[in-house]
């Protein structure tokens, strides 16, 4: 029931995300007038589809606060407790996203070795695949540990999502060297360097004009930082097409020029489209949460799901358990031999 389109946008990505995937089923919470509606121009969820009637939806505006109250009559807390009971593998929505970090928090709490989950995220690049960045803005201030947490959990995702053995993770700083940034960015690369027998590559620092360069596959970051950088990241790419935009309109020659470039400007529109990086996922969890973007159609939402489906055949959960087991072992380990 969230986001821009609402049950439109969800049951058309639902279709497309089958095509691809016969093997999906989904149970789809909201209000079961409206869902029957769009369900009726898709026979092919209809029948891979189960309705749960909810009375209730989050409001874009709620307060997180104000959500958790009404968790127990809402689609999005229905969908949540859903995965908390194993009804569902995983949930996704285009709604609230403060609503859906604090019910999924309070609902399937975080997994043994993590302090805090965290949000995380695909970007584009100019690699052959997209960059992995965490945290996007679930927690505004982190301490090493958090970081070093993260940096497992972004790298199993990436084994997930990706397909990449051992990804290559970065720390996001203010320069590549050793001696810049704050005390916890050092302590976080100093814990990440020793731990060379988790299945990723650490890298060391990164600066946030490199992100898309496509030299890293987990950038790890606090979420205050994580989600200006985001933020940025996705204002430049709206800057940039809409000054190609008034620049090929501005004369006839222009548009010429418009109509000689297309299919390279179309190439360039396909990669910088959000909707084919859909799909932000809160790591640390007890279960899979996947936060499909507000503005997402069809395809974005359907993007989102093949995420989703992603993780929970990959064993995402299992994989980050494995990996935190590994690094306490090890540090307990040091701690004993000193």
């Amino acid at each position: 029931m969230g986001g821009d389109s609402g049950p439109s946008a969800m049951i058309a990505g639902a279709a497309k995300a089958l095509k691809r995937d016969q093997a999906l089923q989904f149970v789809i919470y909201g209000d079961e007038a409206l869902v029957g509606n769009e369900l009726k121009k898709n026979d092919a969820v209809r029948s891979a589809a189960t309705i749960v009637h909810s009375p209730e939806a989050i409001a874009s505006s709620e307060k997180p606060s104000q959500a958790i109250r009404r968790a127990r009559t809402t689609s999005m807390g229905m969908a949540i407790n859903a995965v908390k009971e194993g009804k569902a593998d995983a949930a996704l929505s285009a709604g609230n996203t403060g609503a859906l970090m604090a019910m999924s928090k309070l609902a399937l709490r975080t997994m043994p070795g993590i302090d805090r989950p965290a949000l995380a995220a695909l970007l584009p690049t100019l690699g052959e695949t997209d960059v992995i960045m965490l945290d996007l803005g679930a927690n505004t201030e982190c301490d090493a540990q958090n970081l070093v947490q993260f940096a497992v959990m972004g790298a199993a995702y990436a084994r997930c999502v990706l397909a990449i053995s051992s990804p290559r993770v970065k720390l996001l700083n203010i320069g590549t060297e050793e001696l810049k940034g704050t005390d916890e960015l050092k302590e976080a690369a100093a814990l990440l360097r020793e731990a060379d027998y988790l299945p990723f590559t650490f890298d060391g620092f990164t600066e946030g004009d490199q992100l898309s360069r496509g030299e890293v596959d987990v950038v790890v970051t606090d979420g205050f930082s994580g989600n200006i950088a985001l933020k940025t990241a996705e204002g430049t790419a709206r800057f940039v097409t809409d000054l190609l935009r008034r620049a090929f309109t501005s004369s006839l020659r222009s548009k010429a020029g418009f109509a000689l470039s297309k299919p390279a400007l179309n190439l360039l529109k396909v990669h910088l489209d959000p909707n084919n990086h859909n799909g932000a996922v809160f790591l640390g969890l007890n279960g899979l949460v996947v936060k499909s973007h507000g503005s997402a159609n069809p395809k974005g939402v359907a993007n989102a799901i093949r995420v989703a489906a992603s993780m929970v055949r990959n064993d995402i959960t299992r994989k980050i358990g494995d990996d935190l087991d590994n690094f306490r072992a090890h540090a307990f380990a040091n701690e004993a031999a000193q």
